[in-house]
């Protein structure tokens, strides 16, 4: 497998994300696989091939590179029912 300096760190990679992976069969080709984070899997802080992740539909790959931030929290807003009368 190539060693990709330019990977995220762990810091930079959270649930909720859209990131383009590499699954372990892919590794030869380098073809990625594009999905959300599920779980982090890696511990440690910076990984030379990738932070391992679990995506939502359950494929386990190294982070490539990030995508999309995370979806807005529908929580984080204000919330109407809340409003006073």
């Amino acid at each position: 497998m190539k060693t990709d300096r330019n990977s995220p760190q762990r810091s930079a990679v959270a649930i909720g994300l859209t990131v383009d992976v590499i699954q372990k069969e892919d590794q030869g080709s380098g073809k990625r696989t594009r999905g959300i984070v599920k779980e982090i899997l890696t511990k440690s802080l910076s990984h030379p091939h990738g932070i391992k992740v679990r995506l939502a539909d359950g494929r386990v790959g190294r982070v490539a590179a990030i995508i999309g931030d995370k979806p807005a929290d529908p929580d984080d807003g204000p919330d109407s029912t809340t409003q006073r009368k």
